[in-house]
């Protein structure tokens, strides 16, 4: 009996936990901004870009400049043919990428997010497209709160036929780093587009349309595991986007002509601007928040205020909690930039970096595998010692090359053969090869030899690989 009333007492209070626990997302309407950081935020979108659908239709050497051709397992920048074996290079990249992001990031704060992650830049061109068709940020919401016309219904499927547009050619061009993309323009224009194609197509152009035309800045707060883990990499050093409350409170609105001071005001006029311009509909007059992508739409939105009122520049900024608690000039605040972290960070990139290049500009274009035909391991041949292996000789550079195959090891030991085999521009040929030693040289057991494989065009292509010779 009192087990059940406790349940009937607890029933209601667990019901109203549970229906908080859900937002109900509003939508929002970022208003248009100018200003230094905008017209930065532009450039860094078109740069972008330009090189993403801009690449697949590069050429070099009569191929596609990059090409991750998976079916044949190779992968084409520019000059340079990576292959399987060189997996660690992608390693490399991804460490390298990881420290980049955590230097960024202990420096000032969410430059990555703020200016060049794909969310954030096919956002603002989404954006930039609503902009265009529907209006300023007040008609926009007058449009979505009117009811259902034929003048609604227009802007909203003109709208939306540009974004599918866009994203289907988004999808076309990420699909074409990895088939050769004029070949694929010409399977898309004949209606022959095969079914993996096809899918990937429709699969990334549809993730571009749902995430930066209707997700949008639910993305940046629910899906991105770096708006969660970013405190992390942040101290009381690093530059991030701040709001002068010294400066700007007590906030209240006033006319130009009053004088803030004594009226007892701060700088900010409350006029929300700052807030009207988040892409993520923060106010970060409230601090920093994880939300906050660090795109500093509201820095230029604010600057305009100040302008208007004929107030300095700067009660939005980037700045660091030790400077705004010292009253740190810029000049200060940039050279506590340079502190040990930063150096460590720096020093350890700069190491790998160097590392990574210097492997690249040294790789040689020569790989080969040394394979023991376990069919015969030894068999006496013309009264000699005979073992057959099978050398995979892999010519990593876009120029046919031949080789010469030498082995030693054994004072007798011969190759059986021709001893020079030619081998096309970046492809593998699989050779087999037959060693031969005197039978009075062998004794029961094996014993190590070396092969070294010779480029006759280049002497500074070479490979040595090492295996066994067995006598029974």
């Amino acid at each position: 009996m009192n087990d059940g009333l406790k349940n009937a007492e607890l029933a209601p209070r667990l019901d109203s936990v549970e229906e908080s626990l859900y937002e109900v997302r509003k939508k929002i309407y970022p208003r248009a901004v100018s200003g230094w950081f905008a017209h930065w935020r532009w450039a860094l979108v078109l740069a972008t870009q330009l090189f993403f659908f801009g690449t697949p239709w590069l050429q070099w050497n009569a191929r596609q400049a990059v090409l991750f051709d998976l079916g044949a397992r190779k992968f084409y920048l520019f000059g340079l043919v990576l292959w399987p074996q060189d997996f660690i290079y992608l390693t490399l990249l991804l460490v390298i990428s990881a420290l980049a992001l955590f230097l960024f990031t202990a420096v000032a704060g969410r430059l990555w997010c703020g200016y060049a992650c794909p969310q954030t830049v096919y956002t603002e061109v989404f954006l930039w497209i609503e902009r265009r068709v529907e209006g300023s940020r007040q008609r926009r919401i007058k449009l979505d709160g009117g009811p259902l016309s034929f003048e609604k219904f227009r802007l909203k499927a003109l709208k939306h036929g540009i974004w599918i547009a866009l994203s289907l050619w988004t999808g076309f061009t990420f699909v074409g780093y990895f088939t050769p993309i004029r070949e694929l323009a010409r399977e898309v224009a004949t209606l022959d587009l095969g079914p993996w194609e096809s899918f990937w197509i429709l699969f990334y152009g549809f993730a571009t349309y749902g995430n930066a035309g209707w997700m949008r800045e639910q993305v940046c707060k629910y899906m991105c595991p770096y708006a969660r883990f970013q405190s992390a990499m942040f101290d009381s050093d690093t530059m991030i986007i701040t709001y002068d409350r010294a400066r700007g409170e007590p906030r209240g609105g006033r006319a130009r002509s009053v004088d803030a001071r004594s009226a007892g005001l701060g700088d900010c006029v409350d006029c929300g601007i700052c807030v009207q311009v988040c892409p993520t509909g923060i106010d970060i007059r409230e601090g920093l928040q994880y939300e906050c992508i660090g795109c500093a739409a509201c820095i230029d939105g604010c600057n305009q205020v100040m302008k208007k009122m004929g107030y300095s520049p700067g009660l939005i900024r980037y700045s660091t909690e030790n400077a705004l608690r010292g009253g740190w000039s810029f000049g200060q605040m940039v050279k506590r930039a340079f502190r040990p972290r930063v150096l460590v960070y720096t020093a350890i990139l700069s190491a790998i970096t160097l590392g990574a290049a210097g492997s690249l500009v040294l790789r040689v274009p020569l790989k080969v595998d040394v394979i023991r035909d376990r069919g015969s391991l030894a068999r006496e041949v013309e009264g000699r010692i005979e073992n057959v292996y099978r050398l995979q000789i892999m010519n990593t550079e876009e120029t046919p090359h031949r080789y010469r195959i030498r082995a030693s090891g054994i004072p007798t030991l011969a190759l059986a053969g021709e001893d020079v085999v030619e081998v096309p521009a970046a492809s593998v040929r699989m050779v087999p090869v037959r060693l031969r030693i005197e039978a009075n040289e062998g004794h029961a057991g094996s014993r190590r030899i070396e092969f070294e494989i010779e480029a006759l065009e280049a002497a500074h292509i070479r490979a040595r690989e090492r295996s066994t010779f067995v006598v029974h």
